[in-house]
């Protein structure tokens, strides 16, 4: 058996425990101050959180690297227009060990025994004419180059459109969050009420136990959400590059306009923006270029060269009057590969068929861009239909609490109606401000469709 002293503490035994605690709390309230991983709350409106995604985003740097190579491989396309040029110098010794020519009778030639030489060259090329070949290869890299801009402009707005989904996503996590507090403070209430009752006599504990389950199914349900608030949030974070302790707050959604455009006005305008239909323009042109670069491999080339060389037959590198030479010449070389006439046929063709698989891909995208843009404006209408009808709700809500309210006042309703009543107006509320949510995003999802997002 264990036995309880509860005899006072001596003085000096209680000094020292008011003091211990009070060294305890205050390094308690100094690790609460200091603690350099506290999370952060930031309240954030949806165009700071566009920008700041954008302006840290992994993706898009990595675009405009592609862009600048693009660029670089430009650059290098005009450079083969320029002159080529090459110089070199080399010294040659020679040893003769036979170095007696017998010419016949008498007659004989001697050599030295050893030689010395200096060659040395300079010489520089440009291409005159080869079919317009170098002009090609400069339009087909500036196209591509055209062609990893707009992939840029696709990664821009599919990252925008990430940020924006984030964004809802996270305010209708939170309205819900709202949800369940305001059910847990009616339920609350009603386990207060049905408990007084089964003191009294008036429900079976059954009743109680009914109310406390619903309690727990509503607990488990917002620990369901606030699993989802925390995924949401963090992955928001590492989009808008903020620190992942960072605890976001939304600002205030944007409302969706009222009414949408006819279909077709969309769709038009999905042709005019969408980057890859531009992109299959310009991919067509680069291929109508190589059909001509082919068809040039068939014309002559035509080429200037200049070259000097220097000969010295001392030992000395150091010209000497009499002991080099400098011979110069310039000349056009003309030249025709007319094999190309036989060779190049099946090259071409497999370059119109390129093209033609181009075209055909085009309408392929054209397709499914309709396609995208009605599921879109059909997914908007619809939002914009929930919205109304929420509202006709909200109108209806607010007279059955209007009545409850004054049946609760006159004794003719239970606490437990006019609890009901009122959770039925609050969640009517916040389906409204989840329907205009949707619709928000719905909109987005549309101007995204018709390639209008950043515009």
């Amino acid at each position: 058996m264990t036995t309880i002293n509860n005899s006072p503490l001596k003085p000096h035994l209680l000094k020292r425990a008011v003091k211990a605690a009070g060294g305890i709390a205050v390094l308690i309230t100094a690790l609460l101050i200091t603690n350099p991983v506290a999370a952060q709350d930031r309240t954030i409106t949806l165009d700071e959180a566009v920008k700041l995604g954008l302006d840290n985003s992994k993706t898009l740097k990595l675009s405009q690297s592609k862009i600048d190579r693009a660029v670089s491989q430009f650059e290098q396309a005009k450079d083969q227009a320029l002159p080529t040029g090459k110089a070199s110098f080399g010294y040659n010794h020679a040893e003769i060990p036979a170095n007696t020519l017998n010419l016949g009778g008498d007659s004989k030639v001697n050599l030295p025994s050893n030689a010395d030489a200096y060659l040395g060259t300079l010489s520089l090329n440009q291409v005159i004419w080869a079919g317009n070949k170098l002009k090609y290869a400069r339009e087909s890299t500036n196209l591509l180059t055209q062609v990893a801009r707009l992939d840029a402009v696709n990664d821009r707005d599919e990252i925008a459109y990430n940020i924006i989904n984030a964004y809802y996503n996270l305010y209708k996590v939170l309205q819900a969050k709202k949800v369940v507090t305001q059910n847990l403070v009616t339920i609350d209430a009603q386990i207060k009420q049905s408990q007084r009752f089964f003191d009294q006599g008036l429900v079976t504990k059954n009743d109680v136990l009914r109310f406390q389950l619903q309690r727990s199914n509503i607990e488990l349900n917002g620990i369901d959400l606030e699993n989802n608030r925390r995924i949401i949030n963090y992955n928001m974070d590492v989009l808008l590059g903020l620190p992942e302790t960072t605890e976001l707050n939304i600002a205030q959604i944007n409302d969706a306009a009222n009414t949408a455009a006819p279909l077709t006005v969309y769709i038009d305008s999905a042709f005019a923006h969408r980057a890859e239909l531009k992109q299959m323009d310009l991919r067509t042109q680069v291929a109508d270029v190589n059909i001509k670069s082919i068809k040039a491999n068939t014309s002559p080339t035509l080429s200037a060269s200049g070259i000097a060389y220097y000969v010295g037959l001392s030992g000395n590198p150091i010209p000497k009057s009499g002991k080099f030479i400098t011979p110069i010449s310039v000349g056009l070389t003309l030249g025709w590969n007319f094999g190309t006439l036989w060779t190049n046929k099946n090259k071409l063709n497999e370059a119109r068929l390129q093209q033609q698989e181009i075209i055909i891909d085009k309408g392929i995208t054209g397709d499914r861009i309709k396609n995208e843009v009605n599921q879109s404006y059909q997914n908007y209408k619809t939002a914009l239909d929930k919205i109304t009808l929420l509202q006709t709700s909200i109108n209806q809500a607010n007279e059955n609490n209007r009545i409850l309210e004054s049946k609760y006042k006159s004794n003719i309703s239970s606490a437990t109606d006019r609890a009901d009543a009122q959770t039925l107006l609050y969640q009517a509320e916040i389906n409204l401000e989840l329907a205009k949510a949707d619709a928000g995003l719905a909109y987005y999802t549309l101007l995204k469709s018709t390639g209008t997002l950043n515009k």
